[in-house]
């Protein structure tokens, strides 16, 4: 079975209608769903999961109890060592989730990096993300280095410069363009 990693950015309190079409499409065919439990996004994903009767749904949680669970699905707990509320605490549950499913959706406000990181984990792990870029209103499959590059150009200079400084984005693109042009030789 297929499983769908859906996310975004927590800045974003309300989906597009365009992408709430696609969260209840991908409901209505009973696709396995992984999603986190933050505020924001993880939040108004799992109301549209929920409206639309998804019932393959897991939510992602670092520590022991999900922040929101809106369906009262299954939770999964992921252990980590990092400091409760530290950006590493809460990357272990990302990089789960990018760990076990097969494909990304995310909804980005072009300056979230915790959704970046997430392409970027699904990218290394050789899957595709379909973001929908809030700001222009439309779907960007992302499923190698040149759709990042082509991705993150949608980025103010000021959020560029925070992407490199806290998550080192330019030296995380550098690598996995290294790796895909390596598995190319």
């Amino acid at each position: 079975m297929t499983t769908v990693f859906i996310a975004g950015s927590i800045s974003i309190n309300r989906l597009d209608k365009q992408v709430e079409q696609r969260i209840a499409a991908i409901a209505g065919s009973d696709l396995d769903v992984v999603v986190g439990d933050a505020d924001g996004a993880d939040t108004s994903i799992q109301t549209c999961l929920a409206k639309h009767g998804a019932a393959r749904v897991t939510v992602y949680c670092s520590g022991e109890t999900p922040r929101n669970n809106v369906g009262n699905w299954p939770v999964q707990t992921v252990s980590t060592t990092a400091a409760a509320g530290s950006r590493a605490f809460f990357t272990a549950k990302d990089r789960e989730m990018a760990r076990v499913s097969d494909v990304g959706l995310m909804v980005w406000d072009c300056k979230s990096t915790g959704t970046l990181s997430n392409i970027i984990e699904l990218l290394a792990r050789g899957r595709k993300a379909v973001v929908f870029v809030n700001k222009s209103k439309t779907f960007v499959t992302v499923a190698d280095a040149g759709g990042l590059q082509t991705l993150v150009s949608a980025m103010s200079n000021h959020a560029r410069a925070k992407a490199d400084d806290k998550i080192k984005l330019s030296a995380r693109m550098q690598s996995l363009t290294q790796n895909q042009l390596s598995l190319a030789v």
